[in-house]
């Protein structure tokens, strides 16, 4: 290709979006217009700008545009379909309230949905408030939904909410610094690849983030609180879950359900408890439960006073756990294995503040290792009655025998290098009851 060739190439690409700009139009639009013949006859590129007011019906986007939206607009569907269907890619939603849109989950009746293979849609600083689902993106990729408020309603059993935000089958996008609360789950992740879910606030729900069949993607620095499960992750692999901070959870703080070849590091889990008007024998609040997963790495993460602290269960091996602190669980460990697990990695164990062991030469390290379930732990397991007796002199004798015979212990966890102090990451979200 000459010089002059490239140089007339590049002019009629610079004309070109010199004149797509300035045929772009911005379209003012107030509450006694007919919205959806204005989204109808706009072109590609154009701008669309809600008035204060109340915008009543069920709107479709058919052409790529923005839709944004001045202080007190609101759509509201009028407890019909979805309150935006958007058809085209690169789409842009802004600033706009949205309000009660239907209720039929078997439709997948949401507040903003884009089901034709979105690609560049943006939905950002929205609020949305409803029954169904709140903002549902499935089959495309490159989209962003960010700083958005989405809420439920509570006077419908939860299984009768939608999720707050769902991608479904989407690669590449980003959800990020959104709020949601009083849905059924709050980010609902399925068969979708290399997304980051990230800085988002979930409360209020069943799940604060849920993934099935999901792989390569990231969630990092979110913070989910009164949950019955902060975070749900099913079938996926691949997963970077990182920075992370679950509070006040009934069930789970992590639930790993086959989960493999995945990262979770530098999380905070907090207060994982089965309220007493729940609880049935083996439903205990779980920090981090682990169940048929294997091949991960659980490391640096802070797990402060939850009924069990980790749960291992259902094959779940070749799980590497180091550098994570276990503080105040009345059960740090629960794992049944047939053979020895070494949890500490390159001289590097877990922080137990359990653990009674000393460190003579200073290297931060006890010079015991430490076995956080042993006989006697796998005796209370099947007996919880028996839990009175733990202090017991009794107890301390069964725990002193094993020591001295150890052909008597049956196989479990060891941490060969138990940390000294407590490690603690850095959550860019504030915990309720700080740390």
């Amino acid at each position: 290709m000459t010089k002059r060739f490239r140089g007339f190439i590049t002019v009629l690409v610079l004309f070109w979006w010199v004149s797509f700009s300035a045929s772009a139009q911005e379209w003012q639009v107030s509450p006694d217009q007919d919205l959806q013949m204005v989204l109808n006859r706009a072109s590609s590129g154009d701008e669309v700008i809600l008035s204060a007011g109340r915008y009543l019906g069920s709107f479709v986007i058919a052409q790529s545009m923005s839709l944004k939206g001045d202080a007190g607009a609101v759509i509201d569907a009028q407890g019909e379909g979805h309150a935006l269907y958007i058809t085209a890619s690169e789409v842009t939603i802004d600033g706009i309230r949205i309000v009660n849109w239907g209720d039929d989950l078997t439709e997948q009746n949401a507040g903003i949905y884009a089901d034709k293979k979105p690609e560049n849609v943006i939905i950002q600083n929205t609020y949305l408030e409803g029954d169904g689902f709140g903002i549902w993106l499935q089959g495309g990729k490159d989209c962003q939904v960010i700083n958005n408020q989405v809420v439920g309603n509570t006077a419908l059993r939860s299984a009768d909410r939608g999720n707050g935000i769902q991608l479904s089958n989407m690669k590449n996008s980003l959800v990020r610094g959104n709020e949601i609360s009083k849905t059924r789950d709050g980010l609902y992740v399925i068969a979708s690849k290399d997304n980051v879910l990230e800085n988002n606030t979930m409360h209020d729900l069943r799940y604060g983030i849920h993934y099935m069949y999901s792989y390569s993607n990231k969630i990092l620095n979110n913070y989910a609180y009164s949950t019955r499960a902060g975070y749900a992750m099913m079938n996926s692999r691949y997963l970077e879950i990182r920075g992370n901070v679950s509070e006040n959870t009934e069930d789970y703080g992590f639930l790993l359900n086959y989960i493999i070849y995945s990262e979770i590091d530098s999380n905070i889990i907090k207060n994982v408890w089965t309220k007493p008007e729940n609880k049935v024998p083996g439903r205990d609040g779980k920090a981090l439960f682990v169940y048929n997963s294997g091949y991960n790495t659980i490391s640096n993460n802070y797990v402060e006073h939850a009924e069990i602290g980790i749960h291992l269960t259902a094959g779940s091996e070749k799980v590497k756990v180091f550098g994570n602190s276990f503080i105040d669980n009345p059960i740090q460990v629960k794992y049944v294995s047939n053979r020895f697990q070494e949890w500490s990695q390159e001289g590097k164990g877990n922080y137990w503040s359990n653990y009674h062991g000393w460190d003579m030469d200073g290297d931060g390290h006890g010079d015991v290792p430490f076995e956080p379930n042993d006989g006697v732990d796998k005796l209370f397991w099947k007996y919880p009655e028996a839990k009175m007796l733990m202090d017991s002199p009794a107890v301390l004798l069964l725990r002193w025998v094993q020591g001295q015979f150890p052909v008597l212990k049956a196989p479990g966890v060891k941490d060969s290098f138990p940390l000294m102090k407590p490690n603690r990451p850095v959550a860019e979200k504030t915990l309720l009851g700080g740390l």
